[in-house]
């Protein structure tokens, strides 16, 4: 057994040990995941009945019904989610106030991962068996929605602050090199002309001349809204307050209103009429990808796969040091976390001995990043998978293939996600203005 493990680790590159703790942990998020895209599969479901002999019997002999019906559908995922996200919910308060890596608890938090498997898959398992699961699962359903929606919010922000930083640090450098100014222009020119260009093209794909009102109404609201920020942004009294604020950040903000809007007019239900030869037709969508949704389950692995590296994306991206300070409000606090680089050089130090050459402990003196902020963003990750996985509240007729196909549940969220957003980056703008003798970091 040690021969091999020896073996394997030989071939692997060094890597530090906050990002291989990140990256386990990230396994088992993933792990939990696929298994509630699998109970929202009807597919699955059914070659599960059609090729596993004794299929019933089986499920009567565990007590998940005649067919398993309590193993799979929306209320099967609300169990499971709730089984991870206590999982993480209890490392959050078990890695409290952690400073490096030499405590007991640090050493929880970055070992013992057969145990922690187990662990996961027993509070998994243990839910299955709570009392009164009407009760527990319309409780939840609440719970898993101010969950989903802090999630999101967290996201806003960091974007919000990701603005304007990016504009602060870039208008910085413009103090000693002047080529700083061409290079604003040019990402903002660049920026405006996406969020444009978007705008543009689903008013030409989207709408109709007769018909489509509602994507009409939307496109111009946001369209609009895109136009205001951009305003204020370069207004003289937002000026006077906040020398750095300019047209990069509402740039930004603006390209991410048109990726959310046109996101939610893709997750609209697609709309039928008759035409002239009593025919059905669907309208106010792009003609060219009626003849994407045909195989339903090639969409439905790769919107699965999308689904989950992008919050797998936000998570991590949410859970550096440098994204939580920011949410305090310490943006002048320097980064601790290490670069994109996953691996270490040869000239790097790593120590040897006991600890083996393969693993560099990085965090000795302190810590990369905040485990307990860690931890509950993917607490909060796992209510908003069990929103997402179960069409937030169209849950009861929710299944994984007719997910990518339109719903109304998950094109409102990401309407108001668009406009929270809006509403955010306005109000670090004119926050400045409302409390004169207030000092705002951004």
């Amino acid at each position: 057994g040690s021969a091999g493990c020896s073996l394997c680790c030989d071939c692997c590159p060094r890597i530090r040990q906050s990002l291989s703790t990140r990256f386990m942990y990230a396994l088992y998020f993933i792990l939990v995941v696929v298994l509630c895209c699998i109970m929202m599969s009807t597919t699955v479901a059914h070659k599960m009945k059609e090729h596993i002999p004794f299929f019933e019997d089986m499920c009567k002999g565990i007590k998940a019904g005649d067919t398993c019906e309590k193993l799979v559908g929306y209320s099967a995922v609300y169990r499971v989610c709730f089984g991870m996200a206590c999982f993480f919910f209890i490392f959050c308060l078990l890695t409290l106030k952690i400073n490096n890596s030499k405590s007991c608890r640090a050493h929880i938090h970055n070992g013992f991962w057969f145990f922690k498997l187990l662990l996961l898959g027993a509070m998994c398992s243990g839910a299955f068996f709570i009392p009164d699961q009407d009760t527990f699962l319309n409780a939840w359903r609440y719970v898993g929605a101010v969950g989903g929606f802090l999630f999101i919010g967290i996201q806003l922000l960091l974007l919000v602050e990701f603005a304007h930083k990016w504009n602060k640090n870039w208008t910085a450098g413009t103090a000693s090199n002047k080529l700083w100014y061409a290079s604003l222009a040019l990402v903002t020119l660049i920026m405006y002309s996406i969020a444009t260009g978007g705008l543009v093209l689903m008013a030409v794909f989207y709408t109709q001349k007769d018909g489509c009102m509602e994507n009409k109404i939307l496109l111009g609201v946001n369209g609009g809204l895109c136009l205001l920020i951009s305003l204020v942004a370069i207004s003289p009294w937002v000026q006077n307050r906040q020398p750095h604020s300019g047209l990069l950040q509402s740039g930004v903000i603006s390209c991410y209103v048109t990726y959310l809007t046109f996101s939610a007019l893709s997750s609209k239900p697609a709309e039928v009429v008759l035409d002239e030869h009593g025919k059905n037709v669907t309208i106010c969508v792009p003609d060219f990808g009626q003849d994407l949704y045909r195989d339903e389950n090639l969409v439905t692995i790769l919107g699965t796969s999308l689904l989950i590296g992008c919050i797998l994306y936000s998570c991590l991206t949410s859970t550096t040091r440098s994204s939580s300070d920011a949410l305090q409000g310490r943006y002048a606090a320097p980064e601790l976390e290490p670069g994109l680089p996953l691996c270490f050089t040869d000239t790097e130090e790593q120590q040897p001995g006991k600890e083996g050459p393969r693993v560099i402990y990085d965090e000795k003196k302190g810590t990369v990043y905040i485990y307990s902020y860690f931890h509950f963003v993917f607490f909060l990750a796992s209510l908003y998978v069990m929103m997402t996985v179960t069409n937030w509240f169209n849950y009861e007729s929710a299944n994984i293939e007719s997910f990518f196909s339109g719903s109304w549940s998950i094109f409102w969220v990401k309407m108001a996600s668009c406009w929270i957003c809006v509403l955010l980056y306005l109000c670090t703008l004119v926050a400045p203005l409302c409390c004169p003798t207030r000092e705002f970091s951004v």
